[in-house]
Order: C-alpha cells, then structure tokens, then sequence
C-alpha cells in the first residue's frame, strides 16, 4: 500500500508534514509493503502548475492519503479517486507513519471535513480547494 503526506522537503522520512496539503512543496510517498520512499514535487495549481494535489497522488498510485486536516471539497475529490484520508499527522513522515500504524490517526469523511481542521493555533484560512 502506498501512503502519501504533504511535506516540506526532501528529507524523506525526516521530513516535516507541511500544514497545507495544497501548498506544500512536496508530497512524500511510502510503500508500506516494500518501505521504498519517494518524494514527488508539487506540481499543482496550486504552485503554478497544471491540476490538483489528488491527481498527483492517483498518477503515483497513492491509496491513502495523510494530513493534519483538510476541507470538504478536497475529501471529495480524494473519494472519487479512490484514496482515503486520514487526519491528524504532525511532527515527521516517520511521526505520521508511527501514528498512522498504531491506528491513531483518524480516517476522514465529507462529515469530518473542518470540524476538526481548526486546531490550537490560530489556524485561519479558505477551506475552498483552490485557497
């Protein structure tokens, strides 16, 4: 299975998860069957290029997707193409991957979007896909 967070690098599994999923540099792909890391540019529209984060990680066969949080729209868009979205990832990829492992991080539906994508901090911005 292979498992995608946003991040700001290319540190691999040292890499810190970026905030937003959209905006991030790069996307850090783990192959939890043969524990291969590749890290992948983000080439969205988001960051000048052509497409959506989703898309990215569908061409990468991406089956699930982690991140702190993330808007209804952006769900929707990672169900239609088949990869689920977990939340809740903080710290490292090698945080997130602990974490996601030992089944603490919670899988998101359209009924989870923002809810809990306020956290702590003051944590204020569009929850529209493209902002």
């Amino acid at each position: 299975m292979k498992v995608c967070i946003p991040t700001m690098g290319d540190n691999g599994l040292d890499n810190l998860v970026g905030e937003h999923f959209g905006r991030v540099p790069t996307y850090t792909i783990i192959d939890l069957d043969s524990d291969a890391v590749k890290v992948v540019p983000n080439t969205s529209e988001h960051m000048g290029g052509i497409g959506h984060p989703p898309e990215i990680m569908a061409r990468e066969g991406v089956q699930v997707m982690i991140c702190r949080g993330l808007g209804r729209r952006a769900i929707m868009m990672f169900e239609d193409l088949g990869i689920e979205v977990y939340i809740g990832a903080s710290g490292t990829v090698k945080d997130t991957l602990a974490a996601f492992k030992q089944g603490k991080l919670q899988k998101a539906g359209v009924s989870d979007a923002c809810g809990q994508h306020a956290f702590r901090d003051q944590h204020h911005h569009d929850h529209q896909f493209g902002h």
